[in-house]
């Protein structure tokens, strides 16, 4: 948060001592930059450099990620990604199968699928809509199902 300001001390609220006769400076506030216990001026504050990177130029990341994942063969298109049960030897066992080795991103809708994948070292279970141009850049392969590939594309057709 940072420091506080003197509006952000607790206390001084009521004028410390009447105006005049008393022989000292005049003094609204016990919580002036002045005094012991009083609030710092100008002091360090916290704040957020986060810039929102406008929809079209996200899309626009996504299709050239995707497309040079295409390009160098590290996408994975199955017809579907399903388990009757969450079952993390299963899953380690199917992307065996498909030749990932290291850091893949699985994109599925199957609940038990994201559960069986999640506790794989270097690899990430997520949907169509949690999919973002961060997480297939940090990813080798990138192993997705065919229904999943239907939402992408519906997003992406109007970018």
């Amino acid at each position: 948060m940072g420091v506080k300001n003197r509006a952000l001390v607790s206390g001084g609220g009521k004028k410390p001592f009447r105006q005049k006769g008393t022989g000292r400076a005049r003094a609204g506030s016990s919580r002036s930059p002045l005094w012991r216990k009083g609030g710092v001026v100008f002091g360090p504050q916290a704040r957020s450099y986060a810039y929102a990177i406008p929809r079209k130029k996200r899309r626009l990341a996504m299709k050239s990620v995707l497309s040079d994942k295409v390009a160098s063969g590290n996408l994975i298109v199955v017809d579907e990604i399903k388990m009757k049960e969450p079952s993390t030897k299963s899953m380690a066992a199917s992307l065996a199968k498909l030749g990932v080795e290291r850091k893949a991103l699985v994109v599925t809708g199957c609940i038990d699928a994201c559960r069986s994948a999640r506790n794989l070292e270097g690899v990430k279970p997520t949907n169509a809509e949690g999919l973002n141009v961060y997480d297939i850049l940090n990813h080798e392969k990138l192993v997705i199902s065919q229904e999943q590939i239907a939402k992408i594309e519906e997003v992406l057709a109007d970018a």
